[in-house]
């Protein structure tokens, strides 16, 4: 790989606890569309989400945790930016923007503060670790938080992350898989948080499926081996091509060479989930050739990070491979609204502050604060395409499927217009 390629595959020198957080959204600069409101597909006649059981917050207000300062402070201003461009300027009490300082004890205390101070629906924090120290305050409070983290971990009943989970990406191509005949799905993952997501979203989603890990190049080319049975695949093959040769004639050697030739069997899947981003995507690519998992009879599936450099992914060997990402085409009116009022293009992770900021105002539409309108089953057509907030705190999202190809990428799955009932 050229040193050019190489400075495509460079990721953030990010601590692991924020990898999810911008890994999940570093590859998706850009793909940020309009949040135009709820859905409107018949009138909500359940109360939903932690209302349900629980009184309202005392307070009625809206407000932002945001990392003002710390290692995030870089972000902090458009994050601001982004949930008051969607919250509007009709919110009354208007949005009271509270510092972390980029820790979890910061956001808790900001958290508290902001609660003390009369806010009834929390936006933020940025984090895992921040949302996690927030949550048993907030959910002792009755106050709903709408984090920016896409670490589904962090999501219980009153707290949501907005940001696209392993999950989501996973669901969205498992799905893609299954349409084109490849349900045999396994899993072959680095020991990273982004891998570890992958393989418990992917245990979720197919709990039969067989994953293996791995941590360097030889843990990665083990694995390779073990997973595709390679041993079982090609060691009779191999064993017999030894015997021929041992027999010294012209007959038995043209006949082991016919063998050789011979293509080995298929591995024990035909769709394979992994979670390479760097270099070592290039290595894993070459294993996966040498141990005879090849794409094309072998689907292959990859993070939704591949939207930064998909040609890349394909150069590395891996062509044809799916991803699941919000589809780019959806941007244009969030980007240009952004960039006229605050005179800048805005980073990817604008775009979940901005739809946290839009559902905030669907909650304040009637003059109070009305929470149950959080979980409108109809859902919301948001900044990455069409969300619905689940009563558990999960999110459910519409995510485009694409393939990686020499010049980019192209749409195969188009992200879903609305999205149907979930199943009870």
């Amino acid at each position: 790989m050229s040193a050019l390629s190489l400075g495509c595959w460079k990721l953030p020198d990010l601590s692991l606890r924020r990898l999810l957080l911008y890994g999940a959204l570093a590859g998706l600069s850009g793909c940020n569309a309009p949040l135009m409101g709820p859905g409107r597909m018949g009138t909500a006649t359940m109360t939903f989400g932690n209302t349900a059981s629980l009184p309202p917050p005392a307070g009625r207000g809206v407000a932002l945790l945001a990392p003002l300062t710390g290692p995030d402070a870089a972000v902090a201003l458009a994050l601001v930016n982004a949930a008051k461009l969607g919250l509007g300027t009709g919110t009354v009490p208007p949005l009271e923007v509270f510092d972390t300082g980029s820790t979890p004890a910061g956001a808790n205390a900001a958290a508290t503060a902001a609660v003390a101070q009369g806010a009834g629906l929390i936006l933020g924090p940025l984090t895992d670790v921040e949302t996690s120290a927030v949550a048993l305050t907030m959910t002792a409070s009755h106050v709903d938080v709408l984090a920016f983290t896409s670490d589904g971990a962090a999501a219980r009943p009153g707290i949501w992350t907005l940001g696209i989970t392993p999950l989501e990406q996973v669901q969205a191509l498992v799905r893609a898989a299954k349409a084109s005949g490849h349900g045999e799905i396994a899993g072959l993952l680095p020991l990273t948080p982004l891998g570890e997501a992958m393989a418990q979203a992917l245990r979720t989603e197919e709990p039969d499926a067989r994953i293996q890990f791995y941590g360097d190049f030889a843990s990665m080319n083990a694995a390779t081996r073990s997973l595709s049975n390679y041993e079982t695949r090609r060691g009779p093959v191999d064993a017999q091509i030894k015997e021929l040769r041992g027999e010294h004639t012209a007959a038995a050697s043209a006949e082991a060479s016919r063998l050789a030739r011979q293509p080995v069997p298929p591995p024990p899947f035909n769709a394979l989930v992994i979670a390479e981003t760097g270099r070592g995507l290039e290595e894993l690519a070459s294993l996966l050739a040498y141990y005879d998992v090849n794409p094309g009879p072998v689907l292959v599936l990859g993070p939704g990070l591949w939207a930064a450099y998909p040609a890349a992914v394909a150069a590395a060997g891996l062509g044809g491979a799916l991803y699941a990402a919000p589809d780019p085409a959806a941007a244009a009116d969030f980007v240009s609204r952004y960039t006229l009022q605050f005179g800048s293009t805005p980073p990817a992770l604008a775009a979940v502050a901005f739809d946290a900021g839009a559902i905030a105002r669907t909650a304040t539409e009637a003059g109070g604060l009305d929470l149950t309108a959080l979980t409108n089953p109809a859902g919301f057509s948001g900044a990455d395409g069409v969300l619905a907030l689940q009563p558990d705190g999960s999110v459910r999202r519409g995510l485009a499927v694409f393939r990686v190809q020499a010049d980019g990428s192209q749409i195969v799955r188009p992200a879903p217009a609305a999205l149907p009932a979930p199943l009870l």
